[in-house]
């Protein structure tokens, strides 16, 4: 909703990677230098890794739309806990080749009639493997194996692999010498820096058609770069609530006060834990975010007779209640809105007879 309100044409901190977005920091533009590289080489393995939310996949993503134009054959295999087999039928899957109720020579065999058939037309096949940490030692073996496909003396299949930092220490395994051998290149994605920060912020804004509203100010991204550590994937979680709370509250311009407001509620609907998340209720969210004057102006407890439930506050005539319960200050803005148009419809009316009213005269 707050799209219309400060006039963008999508959502600029949508979490799900979408390669109009990527922004080329430069530890980016070296990740996908060696992406690239590795195509050019048209063998062996590239290792990306990097924290959780530093933009591994989007860099997938951008390469996958790079790669439409080129003479490549590429598929995209998202891990979780695979056997060594498990992971070769997953690998046929990816590419669309039977796999069901197959034996793994079989597969195998079916995988190189597929390479060896694309080599022939001019095509090389490539698999971008993420979440590459889930995979066991057995299961990167078979990849590696896969990699011994040749025709002519020309390698006819090629990996990347992302994944966590744990992955570096996965590839260390006593029993992956020849797979580390066969790694031509890898690097390591970091976060972002305070100033990278604010041009991946202002990068995506102007992706979605911003025009410089919301401002804002210089304590909003030093703010924002604090409560991240730089991480894309939670500057787009805190920057796509901070621009919903500043429609809510029709806010042209952000401070840090603004930025500490949002990451109060989202830590509030967060259990400590690390569990499930836990939505603070409303009388909850409100004891802890109603504005101090609202506080100072409740009557005092009475000890010796229980308190009345709490009746629903009235909506004002003109604002609304500033509330920390996401839910309630809706359902506010709601009611404002239907007010308006009320109001509207009986201004148009209003008009409608006066209009009536001239030519009637008009006739006499």
């Amino acid at each position: 909703m707050y799209e219309t309100f400060y006039k963008l044409n999508s959502r600029p901190f949508q979490l799900s990677p979408d390669p109009r977005f990527f922004y080329g920091s430069p530890g980016h533009k070296r990740a996908m230098s060696y992406l690239r590289y590795g195509l050019t080489q048209g063998e062996g393995f590239i290792v990306i890794t990097g924290d959780i939310g530093t933009g591994k996949t989007m860099l997938v993503n951008t390469l996958f739309d790079d790669l439409s134009k080129e003479n490549v054959v590429a598929a995209q295999l998202v891990t979780t806990q695979l056997e060594a087999e498990d992971t070769l039928r997953m690998v046929a899957a990816s590419f669309g080749l039977a796999h069901e109720g197959l034996d793994k020579a079989t597969i195998l065999k079916n995988l190189e009639t597929f390479m060896t058939s694309r080599m022939r037309q001019g095509k090389r096949v490539l698999l971008l493997v993420d979440e590459a940490q889930n995979l066991p030692p057995r299961s990167l073996e078979e990849l590696r194996m896969l990699s011994n496909f040749q025709l002519s003396g020309r390698v006819l299949f090629q990996s990347f692999l992302l994944g966590q930092v744990e992955f570096r220490n996965t590839l260390q395994s006593k029993g992956l010498e020849q797979l580390r051998q066969r790694v031509i290149a890898a690097y390591h994605l970091e976060p972002l820096d305070e100033e990278q920060t604010r041009g991946y912020i202002e990068h995506r804004l102007r992706t979605s058609g911003w025009q410089d509203s919301p401002k804002f100010t210089q304590s909003a991204y030093a703010a924002i770069y604090k409560h991240s550590g730089g991480i894309p994937r939670r500057i787009n979680s805190l920057c796509d609530r901070l621009l919903l709370f500043g429609a809510l509250e029709e806010l042209r311009e952000f401070d840090a006060a603004q930025i500490k407001t949002v990451v109060d509620e989202l830590k509030s609907e967060t259990s400590a834990g690390g569990g499930e998340p836990e939505m603070p209720s409303v009388k909850e969210s409100s004891a802890k975010e109603r504005p101090k004057k609202a506080a100072e102006a409740a009557p005092p407890k009475r000890a010796a007779t229980p308190p009345a439930p709490a009746a629903t506050p009235a909506v004002p005539d003109e604002g609304y209640a500033v509330d920390g319960d996401l839910e309630a200050r809706l359902a506010q803005l709601e009611q404002r809105v239907m007010r308006l148009e009320e109001a509207l419809r009986r201004e148009s009316a209003r008009l409608r007879r006066a209009i009536l009213l001239s030519d009637d005269f008009g006739e006499l």
